[in-house]
């Protein structure tokens, strides 16, 4: 078995997540996640919508051609995700956001 890290190897994500709250505390609040797993890692997710994502990407200036996109839940939910080096961490920002229905105009989509 591996030799278990201890919060020491955390700092970076860590300081970065310190340096967002002082810089950005006035955005809306993400999600947090930091893992051992990805050590230099700090992952951002916003579950009520796109909105606080692209708040969040143009903040950190992440380039709109730079998101990628996709659908899961059967094409229910929409995703983005960006990644940024921001202070010696990777920021990974992911965005949740509904698909909405086509409006039926006649019974017909």
């Amino acid at each position: 078995m591996s030799e278990s890290l201890t919060l020491d190897d955390l700092a970076v994500p860590l300081r970065v997540l310190r340096l967002l709250a002082v810089d950005f505390g006035h955005l809306p609040a993400p999600e947090v996640h930091v893992s051992p797993i990805f050590s230099e890692r700090l992952e951002l997710s916003f579950h009520r919508g796109l909105p606080d994502f692209e708040t969040w990407r143009e903040a950190l200036g992440i380039a709109p051609d730079a998101v990628a996109y996709c659908e899961q839940s059967d094409g229910r939910t929409r995703v983005l995700k960006a990644t940024v080096d921001y202070a010696g961490a990777t920021v990974e920002l992911t965005g949740y956001g509904d698909v909405r229905a086509p409006e039926l105009v006649g019974g017909v989509a």
